[in-house]
């Protein structure tokens, strides 16, 4: 009789969700939701308490389908696209959750935080990403481009955005595996450093180096951002790519602070980031087994904080259809080398996987999240042409 009325619940949970038709089974009941023909199916191994779900949709829903509770008869991708279009409709207890919204900014727990996903190993993020090893937004300039040449057109188009020349210093916060750094010294010919958290990627960045024959023009630091005024040192360049979303809402004066003290007067600094239309604590699920946590910043509150700092907005662009695109390349190549991943990590995780690169998709292509380029000058800079340059 409990499972039956959780059942009842359950359904009765669901069916708020009707902008588009699916297909709810569950022990051979079917339950068609929405009108018109279904373009999936949510099958339930057991029913999830409604208590659950009102305490979190997406950690709810998330965590069935990492433990294979819930399957999807269909495409992941478009199931995802029509439930998330519709999170205004989730549930969340935001007093439930506080511990999980909510940590620490201290350097300790943001390191662990940024290492328990960057750290899972160089060679599985080999496995999806482009030969790049670029883990943020690619820049298609035209249908037919692969992954590789819109990552190599992304790195191409911020480089140009930052107006390098020869001899110039740039510093790259949140380096990642260091293909933006090592472009910029071979076709600027610029002196480079970049920082990072995760250790992967500190040791994969510096074996580049080594390769590439760039050790007079770059340098590989693990170090925390906080760090960066005690170095002593000023650049000409600033770029920032995925990393802010890191630090933690109440540290975003600080990070920008910490870029002022370290560019030079008339210094260019271009932050690439996903931003929101406004403010937000971030989903449950994403902070509780993605990324711990991160905080997706609003462009506005972002463009306030270095106002703040005399820095002055030279351009502002979205590339959030570029994000989507880029996400379901991800997840495609995620799929076709499921085997070796296999030998890497154990189901419920690669279903978590599979589940973040799609859903992140969907949120791109709802326009939950967006992913914003946003150049500005230490105070006036006159040495910008007076055409665009990129």
């Amino acid at each position: 009789m409990l499972e039956v009325m959780e059942e009842k619940a359950m359904i009765q949970f669901l069916e708020k969700f009707t902008d588009y038709p699916f297909l709810v089974r569950f022990q051979g009941h079917e339950y068609p939701i929405g009108e018109g023909e279904p373009s999936f199916t949510v099958i339930f191994r057991n029913p999830i308490p409604v208590s659950r779900l009102m305490t979190s949709t997406s950690l709810a829903l998330g965590e069935a389908y990492m433990d294979g509770e819930l399957e999807i008869e269909g495409d992941l991708y478009q199931a995802l696209d029509h439930f998330l279009g519709q999170m205004g409709k989730f549930s969340e207890d935001r007093n439930a959750l506080k511990k999980l919204i909510h940590t620490s900014t201290s350097k300790k727990n943001q390191e662990k935080e940024v290492t328990s996903h960057y750290d899972l190993g160089n060679e599985f993020y080999k496995l999806w990403l482009d030969e790049t090893l670029s883990y943020s937004c690619a820049y298609f300039r035209s249908e037919n481009d692969s992954l590789y040449q819109a990552q190599v057109n992304k790195v191409d188009y911020i480089l140009q955005k930052l107006y390098l020349k020869e001899g110039m210093t740039l510093l790259d916060i949140g380096c990642g595996w260091g293909f933006l750094l090592i472009e910029a010294a071979k076709k600027y010919r610029i002196k480079g450093t970049g920082i990072t958290l995760s250790k992967e990627q500190h040791r994969e960045f510096r074996e580049r180096i080594e390769k590439e024959g760039l050790q007079d023009y770059l340098t590989a630091e693990l170090m925390d951002y906080r760090d960066l005024p005690a170095m002593g040192q000023k650049f000409d360049r600033v770029v920032s790519v995925g990393m802010v979303e890191h630090v933690g809402r109440e540290n975003y004066h600080l990070f920008i602070d910490c870029v002022e003290k370290v560019l030079k007067d008339s210094g260019l600094f271009l932050l690439h980031f996903i931003s929101a239309l406004k403010e937000h604590p971030g989903d449950p699920w994403i902070k509780k087994y993605i990324f711990p946590g991160g905080v997706v910043p609003s462009l506005r509150e972002m463009i306030s904080c270095m106002a703040d700092d005399n820095f002055h907005v030279l351009d502002v662009e979205n590339l959030r259809p570029h994000y989507n695109r880029t996400l379901l390349c991800w997840e495609r190549n995620f799929r076709e080398h499921m085997e070796e991943a296999e030998q890497m990590f154990d189901e419920k995780f690669l279903r978590m996987w599979e589940l973040y690169l799609s859903s992140c998709a969907a949120t791109f292509h709802n326009g939950i999240i967006d992913i914003h380029q946003v150049l500005v000058s230490k105070g006036v800079n006159n040495g910008i042409p007076a055409v665009r340059w990129y």
